[in-house]
């Protein structure tokens, strides 16, 4: 049963994105076809993927996958442990905005499963800031249960 709305420890509990990496402050909604959910730290000067003193708009892709780990997880037959995937290709995706640190908050990511199977999901994405602007959009595709095979390193 998925529960009606989920603060930071139940989505970290939930996804492999553990401490600081857990971008994701709470679930606002969840069907079996979107997530909805609230993220505040975008503006904290610690946050950990600054660069530079700013959050750069291409980080509202990291936002976004948080967003379809966890509609994976709790889209999951029950009993079923969490399964390993990977961001495969991002397509389309569009930064309305340099930077989402200066954007009002708390930001609001929505992630719709467009389709999916039992070894991948793609989705459309979109973050939006507290006024409802869109700040990015675009599709992703996650590959799951698939392990990526690491050439050795043949450089000198």
């Amino acid at each position: 049963m998925t529960p009606a709305t989920l603060d930071r420890a139940g989505i970290a509990a939930r996804i492999p994105h553990g401490a600081a990496m857990c971008l994701l402050d709470g679930m606002l909604s969840c069907t079996t076809d979107e997530i909805v959910c609230r993220a505040g730290d975008h503006a904290d000067p610690a946050h950990p993927l600054r660069l530079a003193g700013t959050l750069p708009a291409a980080c509202a892709l990291e936002y976004a996958s948080q967003a379809m780990a966890l509609h994976g997880a709790l889209c999951a037959p029950a009993g079923d442990g969490p399964t390993p995937g990977f961001l495969a290709s991002a397509r389309g995706v569009q930064l309305h905005v340099q930077r989402l640190d200066d954007a009002p908050g708390p930001l609001r990511v929505r992630a719709r499963c467009l389709a999916s199977d039992s070894g991948q999901a793609m989705y459309g994405f979109e973050l939006h800031d507290a006024s409802g602007r869109l700040l990015v959009d675009g599709r992703a595709t996650v590959l799951f249960g698939t392990q990526l095979r690491v050439p050795p390193q043949r450089w000198p």
